[in-house]
């Protein structure tokens, strides 16, 4: 009836309400694509069909059971959906990009070049290396699981942090802007379970943090050297110098196209070889 009203005697208020819920909708197909959460919205679709056409034939214990869970949806989206909704909640409190104006081009091209050859020099030799790059999400909580560093960005720190058998050597470093915050930092594992075989913990851990924040993430393997990025729970591998130097360009330079683009371009210029995956 509430439907059949707006349709038939529709004011501006009631175009504004059909808007609302519409973009609302598209957000959560949005959120949920390529998810196993979408398998649950399609299964949550059916029931209320299924509800609506047990009322149509008044099939009554048919329908009593399926109202009975429709009447319970909010609790039941709560239960299952509490990954998606966390991180819908986190994109809403999300604020501006980190400002990185102040940043001369100059100190850009140094940060740059001691990135790549650090990363470089890490992959030749097959030292393994996390690094996380902060984006809008304020990663505080996982740099206090860590050692506190607050150091101008240096490739020679970045190489003696993680050389081996050192204090801070296991664990993540995190880099907010132009610093590195803190080093030897605890990432919680991605859940996923497609995850190859192959990959270790490290890369289960770079996934993980971009699955649940909307942090870059540069891995080094330390059984092979690849170097891997990791981004909105996707896994770039066998990035070369010009592929790091171009992530890292995205990064600290004033440019219209965001990371996500970055992203694309890098998958999309993949040489063979090269792979740029959800699961691996």
């Amino acid at each position: 009836m509430f439907f059949w009203n707006i349709l038939n005697r529709p004011e501006i208020k009631d175009w504004v309400d059909i808007l609302i819920v519409a973009y609302l909708i598209y957000k959560l197909l949005l959120l949920t694509r390529e998810t196993r959460a979408s398998q649950v919205l399609k299964g949550l679709g059916v029931l209320f069909v299924a509800s609506w056409v047990s009322n149509f034939f008044d099939l009554s214990a048919f329908n009593w059971i399926l109202t009975s869970v429709v009447n319970n949806t909010a609790l039941v989206l709560l239960i299952l959906f509490q990954p998606e909704l966390r991180r819908a909640l986190e994109q809403i409190g999300r604020g501006a990009k980190l400002d990185r104006s102040q940043v001369t081009p100059d100190e850009s091209a140094r940060i740059v070049s001691e990135l790549t050859q650090a990363l470089l020099s890490l992959s030749r030799r097959r030292v393994g290396a996390l690094v996380v790059f902060e984006q809008k999400t304020g990663l505080k909580d996982i740099a206090d699981t860590g050692m506190a560093i607050d150091a101008t960005i240096s490739g020679a720190l970045l190489i003696n942090i993680f050389e081996p058998n050192t204090p801070l050597h296991d664990g993540a470093v995190i880099v907010r802007g132009t610093r590195i915050v803190a080093a030897a930092c605890v990432l919680a594992l991605s859940d996923a379970s497609n995850i190859s075989r192959d990959l270790g913990t490290r890369h289960r851990a770079g996934l993980g943090i971009s699955e649940s924040t909307d942090a870059v993430v540069l891995i080094v393997s330390e059984e092979t050297g690849i170097i891997s990025m990791a981004q909105a729970g996707k896994l770039t591998r066998h990035l070369d110098a010009e592929d790091l130097g171009r992530v890292l360009s995205d990064l600290y330079h004033d440019q219209r196209p965001t990371f996500r683009d970055a992203l694309r371009a890098v998958g999309g210029r993949l040489r063979p070889g090269k792979q740029t995956t959800d699961d691996q």
